[in-house]
């Protein structure tokens, strides 16, 4: 057994890593437990559970803080900062621990740290906030402290869907997130599996518009869970598959996915083809080497993998695409609620910056659709400079215009803009993450 000050002591090493070296938060969070996997389920739930929280609460732990210490936050030295985060989120979050242990264990760690002369400010900072955190609230009116999300985020989103939008995407983002999963519908049923997470006392539900998503609660690791291992399921959000949807590929089509990292669309179009086949592609091996791994484990066929900077342009591939699958690098608002430290890193100057460099990846991608052919565009943000204004800005410019997606969704997906051929999947709307989906047809 480990004990609680160690364990701390690892989410603090994770926060650090993730703040400092700029490493993704569910990176670092899976390396860590596949580093501990020796701990028990407990212990990996309560690293995951407290690194996580700390990261998507921490603008409403920063105002706790400032509320017991003349110190503001921004001024503290990392470290420090960074355990009187860990010690706010348990003493308001998480159950079952006593603000007396909290704060031993915190000033156990700052003197580990090598900060034996903030040993003391972090003590009675902590033990102020213990004494004073009977119904001390983030005021509602601040949502950017009350969610714990950044000022300009609030003030755009606001501005472009209103107030009430931004409180649901912000409710969503604090929820616990589903895990999702999409099974081979060539090699199990939706029967069968769910009658071998039964056995494995996994609870499965079943997708209410995607008979072959499935959300998993219950489970401790899904790597070691069989039928992950061999390939009958693999994780995929019910947006990213609503994107292979839209394609509305035919079994001899020629497809080039330009993004494909990990290969999860891919993969799933594959297993809708016969003759036809895809070029899976991507900008580095490694990311070439995480879609072969996948496509190992799920045993698909009919992909080539390529590795392929999406802004050079491949002339031989000209006019030689049923359809292209853009799902483009953007500003990920919509997964924040996986991806909390992607709050913290995005700005309104990035977001411009991605959507030019979208249009450029468009403007080299298009080429490859054949005339009559199909391009799907897509991100996981929501962002109009992102989605419809680059739609607008590509249907200007390019011999495409949209094609309705009333044909090729589920039913239970309404939109006003669906027969304009786009759709913005707002976070949680339907159990999803926020996604964009445009489809384009070439003339």
């Amino acid at each position: 057994m480990t004990n609680q000050e160690n364990l701390r002591d690892i989410v603090c090493t994770l926060l650090l890593e993730i703040e400092k070296e700029g490493v993704p938060s569910h990176v670092a969070i899976r390396h860590m437990l596949e580093k501990y996997q020796y701990l028990g389920n407990s212990e990996r739930r309560f690293i995951s559970r407290l690194t996580r929280g700390t990261l998507e609460r921490s603008g409403t732990l920063d105002w706790m803080i400032e509320q017991f210490s003349k110190v503001k936050v921004k001024k503290m030295k990392p470290v420090i900062r960074t355990i009187l985060r860990i010690s706010a989120y348990q003493m308001k979050y998480m159950d079952g621990v006593p603000v007396s242990a909290v704060c031993n264990e915190a000033v156990k760690l700052a003197k580990k740290r090598g900060f034996k002369s903030l040993a003391g400010f972090v003590n009675g900072v902590l033990r102020n906030m213990g004494r004073g955190l009977d119904g001390l609230e983030p005021p509602k009116d601040n949502l950017s402290v009350y969610y714990s999300q950044p000022e300009w985020l609030t003030e755009y989103w606001t501005k472009c869907y209103g107030e009430e939008k931004t409180r649901e995407m912000f409710e969503y983002f604090l929820k616990e997130q589903p895990l999702n999963v999409r099974i081979c519908k060539n090699r199990i049923t939706a029967e069968v599996f769910k009658e071998h997470m039964e056995i494995q006392k996994v609870t499965a539900v079943q997708n209410a518009m995607l008979e072959d998503a499935f959300e998993l609660k219950g489970y401790d690791y899904l790597g070691a869970l069989p039928e992950f291992q061999e390939g009958l399921c693999t994780v995929q959000d019910v947006s990213s598959m609503l994107v292979a949807k839209a394609a509305g590929v035919k079994s001899t089509d020629k497809i080039i996915d330009v993004c494909a990292a990990p290969g999860g669309k891919s993969i799933q179009i594959s297993e809708m083809l016969n003759e036809g086949r895809i070029s899976a592609r991507d900008l580095t091996e490694n990311k070439i080497e995480m879609i072969e791994e996948n496509i190992q484990r799920m045993g698909a066929e009919h992909i080539q993998t390529r590795c392929q900077d999406a802004l050079e342009f491949v002339p031989e591939d000209e006019e030689s695409a049923d359809v292209v699958i853009a799902d483009l690098p953007c500003s990920g608002l919509g997964v924040i609620g996986r991806k909390p430290d992607i709050k913290y890193r995005m700005n309104l100057e990035d977001m411009k910056s991605l959507a030019e460099l979208q249009k450029k990846i468009l403007t080299q991608v298009s080429r490859y659709v054949k005339p009559g052919g199909c391009l799907i565009y897509s991100t996981c943000t929501v962002n109009l400079g992102e989605n419809e204004e680059n739609v607008r800005w590509f249907q200007e410019n390019f011999p495409f215009e949209t094609e309705s997606l009333k044909d090729y969704l589920p039913e239970n997906i309404s939109s006003d803009t669906l027969e304009k051929g786009y759709v913005q999947l707002f976070p949680g709307e339907y159990d999803t993450d926020g996604f964009f989906i445009a489809r384009f047809r070439r003339r």
